[in-house]
């Protein structure tokens, strides 16, 4: 298996997608890590694996300051049942690690949802390793992935 930013840079590439991959310290938290990049927590993109009752997976992409909103996310993906995987699952449905996940370049193509506050913006999420951030433009990722654009976030707490 290739390197994991090697897998993502391929995968932009096939997409024709412009993204950046910036080394970084490694961070503890996602307040920590939008400092040390310099942008606001809501610039940081979260991509969380979410599992169907029929253990086929989603990707959910969530601004950095807001938290998934379970009602909203299972109205528009139609069912009754969502949940986080624990880390193991996680990484058997992406070949990421959590903390690391990106739609680009996981290991099975898991259709998107992306919240729409992101629409418009230049954002940074995970980038397949540990100590490096992914830059691109949300509008290019969404649609080099058909990525569905709804609410599905709320306010965190």
């Amino acid at each position: 298996m290739p390197d994991p930013l090697d897998r993502v840079r391929q995968a932009a590439s096939a997409r024709g997608l412009d993204v950046e991959l910036r080394e970084r310290p490694v961070a503890n938290s996602l307040p920590e890590a939008a400092a040390l990049l310099g942008i606001d927590p809501a610039g940081i993109v979260k991509t969380l694996v979410v599992k169907r009752a029929d253990d086929t997976y989603l990707f959910a992409l969530i601004p950095g300051d807001r938290a998934i909103s379970w009602p909203k996310l299972r109205a528009v993906v139609g069912v009754n049942k969502l949940q986080l995987p624990d880390p193991e699952r996680a990484l058997a449905a992406t070949g990421y690690e959590r903390g690391t996940i990106v739609p680009i370049g996981s290991s099975t193509e898991w259709p998107i949802y992306a919240d729409e506050q992101i629409v418009g913006t230049r954002i940074a999420m995970g980038a397949g390793a540990h100590g490096y951030s992914l830059f691109v433009e949300a509008d290019d990722l969404i649609a080099a992935y058909g990525a569905t654009v709804a609410d599905i976030s709320q306010q965190l707490g």
